[in-house]
Parts: structure tokens; C-alpha cells; sequence
């Protein structure tokens, strides 16, 4: 087995959005479908989504239904693949109990895929308090059923021996959050966000942003952000070598780890009315620059550049 990568990939993801609105009563409805394929997983989506606004136009409540098909490649390390030879070729056998079959002259397996469905409805409903304040809350049923581990991830046992990851097939999730903007005079937005979230591997976390869009002019703004994050390790993690051999499932992938974050920089938007320097077309640009910390050593630096053309 070696530390060798793919250097290359590529990754597509269309999506086809349907959507019809009467200003009359308010409402508006549609459906959307969407594809994602790169060399490991592919992810087939769809979703139905309705919205309705209150009889004084101050309020809306809006729904969305959405389904995620994929497939994942099995993809083990080398010394972890199960195979069974026969006078053709060779079988492999992925976690979930499918096979793949390779002829005797190629030599080569095509890799198994496992399944993973993913169900959700989001429900929203934003009012307009004041002139300057507006509010929305937000809640979200996500359930997830298929193969839920990755094969990729390693982990050791208190007894020195190894192996890879296993987690249950099933698995449900709550998130509900809470955002308010507020307008402080004519140069100034105060916008806030807050979500907690709880499943039913263990976790939970709560975060909190909060961002203050300031005016500098009627075509420039300064936008300095903050957010934070933590969360609770979920009961199927343990670090390398603390995992007991005895357990049903188990992982070491610190993305179920207890570990807290913050994110936090700054962004500039223009969008002069003769357009971005002088081009019509271009009517809006942003830059946003963000550092990202965690408290478990992990550190990054995000520069994003966002162009509005027309």
C-alpha cells in the first residue's frame, strides 16, 4: 500500500429549477432536480418546494421536500479488501454485502458501490416585526438511511490492531436556527444567526454569527464577520487507539470530535451604477476574506470572489 493520490479529477453538478409565482394570492411553488458525479460518488436529487405570504403581506411561510440518491465507491486500503478468487476472475465484496465482478483478462475489479438515501423537509417562516427589524425562523427533518461509514477511514483499536470504519446505516437529524436583521440607521445592518443542531449519534452543536454590513457610500460596503461554532463528540468516537475492538461501531474521523471553531474577516462590495470599473455588464463584485480556527490545531485561510453580471 502506498501514500499515492489521483492528482486530477473533475466534478459536475447540473441542477434544473421550475418555479411559479401568483402575486395575487401570494404564493409561489416549483421543483428542482439535480446531478453530482465525480470518480467516487455520484448523487441523483430532487425536491418540491412551496410558499406562501401572510394576508397583510408581512409575513411568509415557506416548505421544501428534497430526496439525495447517491452511490458511493467502496474505496479500502489495500490490506482491507475483501476478495474471493475464482477460475475467471476475481469478486469483491463491498461492506454492504454487494459484489463486483472482473473478467481474468482485464485483472482489475471494478470497484463496488453502496447506496445512501437522504430525505429532508425544511420549513421556514420570516416576519417583518418593524421597518427595520425582520426575523425568520427555521427547522430542519433530515433523515439518512444506506451506507453511512467510509472505508477510507482507518482506525486503530486499544489493542494495537486496525481496521476501518463503522458506523450505523441509519441516521436522523435536527437542526432549527433563528436569523434577524436589523437595520441601525441608513448606513448600517446588523445580521445575526443562530442554529442548533442535535442528532441521534450524539451530537450536538451550536453556532452563532453575526455580521455588520456598513455603507460607506451608496455603492460601497465594508463587512466585517464573526461566527462561532462547537459541538459535542458523537458516542461512536474515540481517538487512535481508543476505540475497543469490542464495540458494534466506531470511527476516528474527527469530523464526529468534540472541537469548537471560529471564523472570522472581513468583505467589500461595489456596485456602481456605471458598472464595475466602467463595464456595464458587471454590476456588482465582492471580495471576502476569512480565517478559520479550531481549537484542535486546524487552520485555514478563505479568499472568495463573487461576480454579479447582468
Amino acid at each position: 500500500m502506498t501514500g499515492a493520490s489521483n492528482t486530477g479529477g473533475s466534478r459536475i453538478y447540473p441542477s434544473l429549477d421550475w418555479s411559479v409565482e401568483n402575486t395575487k394570492k401570494g404564493t409561489s411553488y416549483g421543483a428542482g432536480i439535480y446531478y453530482s458525479s465525480e470518480y467516487n460518488y455520484q448523487s441523483l436529487g430532487a425536491d418540491l418546494h412551496f410558499s406562501a405570504k401572510t394576508a397583510d403581506k408581512m409575513g411568509e411561510f415557506g416548505v421544501k421536500l428534497q430526496g439525495y440518491f447517491d452511490h458511493v465507491k467502496l474505496i479500502y486500503p489495500s490490506e482491507f479488501i475483501p476478495t474471493s478468487t475464482t477460475t475467471t476472475g476475481t469478486i469483491v465484496t463491498s461492506a454492504s454485502g454487494g459484489s463486483s465482478y472482473s473478467s481474468g483478462e482485464s485483472g482489475k475489479a471494478h470497484i463496488p458501490s453502496s447506496p445512501r438515501n437522504t430525505y429532508s423537509a425544511s420549513f421556514s417562516y420570516s416576519q417583518i416585526i418593524t421597518s427595520r427589524l425582520q426575523i425568520m425562523f427555521l427547522a430542519d427533518v433530515v433523515t439518512q438511511h444506506g451506507f453511512l461509514s467510509l472505508p477510507f477511514h482507518r482506525v486503530y483499536f486499544s489493542n494495537g490492531k486496525d481496521t476501518i470504519e463503522r458506523l450505523p446505516s441509519s441516521r436522523f437529524k435536527l437542526p432549527l436556527g433563528f436569523r434577524a436583521n436589523y437595520f441601525l440607521g441608513d448606513n448600517v445592518i446588523l445580521r445575526s444567526y443562530y442554529r442548533y443542531y442535535t442528532d441521534n449519534w450524539g451530537s450536538k452543536s451550536n453556532t452563532a454569527n453575526l455580521e455588520v454590513v456598513y455603507k460607506i457610500s451608496p455603492f460601497l460596503s465594508v463587512s466585517p464577520f464573526y461566527r462561532y461554532y462547537t459541538q459535542t463528540g458523537a458516542k461512536y468516537f474515540a481517538p487512535y487507539q481508543e476505540n475497543s475492538p469490542t464495540q458494534t461501531y466506531f470511527t476516528s474521523n474527527y469530523e464526529y470530535a468534540k472541537f469548537n471553531s471560529q471564523f472570522f474577516g472581513i468583505g467589500f462590495r461595489v456596485a456602481p451604477p456605471t458598472g464595475v470599473l466602467g463595464w456595464q455588464s458587471l454590476h456588482e463584485l465582492e471580495l471576502r476574506y476569512g480565517h478559520y480556527k479550531q481549537n484542535v490545531g486546524l487552520t485555514s485561510d478563505v479568499v472568495s470572489l463573487s461576480l454579479g453580471f447582468k
